[in-house]
């Protein structure tokens, strides 16, 4: 049987879906592990989300991945996306960063476990903790899959809680601009070096309240774009944030948000194909983005565009 160190691991799961007088009925699901609990586990597979009562597990094993990337392009990566969302506090425990941002998103208020801590892993885990405590936050930490694998282990037997799975998503840039047409019928997406007060007011309708440690996140990086697009009236329908980082010239599209009553038009497909355009000009090559497993809808449209998931990762809570 599974444990909860396997979550955020690719696994196979023969469930009993009936049975008759000659023989017992199985199918058998495969994906990555979500979610595990004393009476369901949760499997992302390529159709879709599945939740098997442990009830009806007949077998249940971790399998190899099916595409792992080395673990230097998931460090390089990871250390890309901590520099296009630069938390305004930040220290080093070996190649850990401990980052902090007055609990403004969960990237930046929790400790980035890749590269060697310099010390033993529970070692590790107690400085994360007195680090937090200390700036007077919660310890989370930021556990890339299946990377991390050890320290998501670790952080199991001492029960920390996880947050839900975060996929991210790679493509190249190129046949990103090829895959999205240019479209004549919809409003222009117009492209500015700093945030207007009703694009901070779209962001914040998902993100919640800006402090001011919001605003250097996302004004903190060098190169940095704010793409909006409206309406013949000058009502705000769509934005997103780009950033240009290095290692590796990555360019990272976040905030992406439409209008509900603009959704569906092709919009935020456009959007991108701008991001795309000028991070192609800033001498990137490849784009990432960071979505909620189970946000059905993004997962679907990114992946519609030619997004696949490089690697995942667990956001891990300490106990209250």
């Amino acid at each position: 049987m599974l444990r909860r160190q396997d979550v955020g691991h690719r696994v196979v799961v023969r469930r009993i879906v009936g049975v008759t007088p000659d023989r017992t009925l199985y199918t058998d699901a495969l994906g990555e592990l979500v979610d595990l609990t004393d009476t369901d586990l949760t499997i992302a597979t390529a159709k879709g989300t599945v939740k098997v009562p442990l009830r009806e597990v007949h077998r249940a094993k971790r399998v190899p991945p099916a595409r792992r990337p080395p673990a230097r392009d998931v460090i390089d990566l990871e250390l890309a996306a901590n520099a296009a969302w630069p938390a305004p506090v930040q220290a080093r425990l070996g190649g850990w960063i401990l980052r902090a941002a007055g609990n403004w998103t969960g990237r930046a208020n929790s400790a980035l476990a890749v590269g060697d801590p310099d010390r033993t892993l529970e070692a590790a885990i107690d400085a994360v903790a007195e680090w937090y405590v200390a700036h007077g936050q919660r310890p989370l930490i930021n556990a890339p899959m299946p990377l991390a694998a050890p320290v998501n282990a670790a952080l199991d037997a001492r029960g920390w809680t996880s947050r839900p799975l975060t996929l991210v998503q790679t493509t190249l840039l190129s046949p990103l601009v090829s895959r999205l047409e240019a479209r004549t019928d919809l409003p222009p997406v117009e492209l500015a070096d700093t945030p207007g007060d009703d694009w901070y007011a779209m962001v914040a309708e998902h993100k919640g309240t800006l402090p001011a440690d919001a605003v250097r996140i996302l004004t903190g990086t060098e190169e940095v774009v704010f793409a909006q697009v409206r309406d013949a009236g000058g009502e705000l329908l769509a934005v997103a944030r780009g950033a240009v980082t290095d290692p590796g010239r990555w360019l990272g599209v976040s905030l992406l948000q439409t209008a509900p009553a603009a959704r569906r038009r092709g919009i935020a497909q456009q959007v991108v194909r701008a991001l795309a355009q000028w991070a192609a000009q800033h001498n990137a090559t490849r784009a990432y983005l960071q979505v909620e497993e189970r946000n059905t809808p993004a997962v679907t449209l990114y992946g519609r565009i030619g997004f696949c998931t490089h690697h995942t990762y667990l956001t891990r809570e300490a106990p209250l």
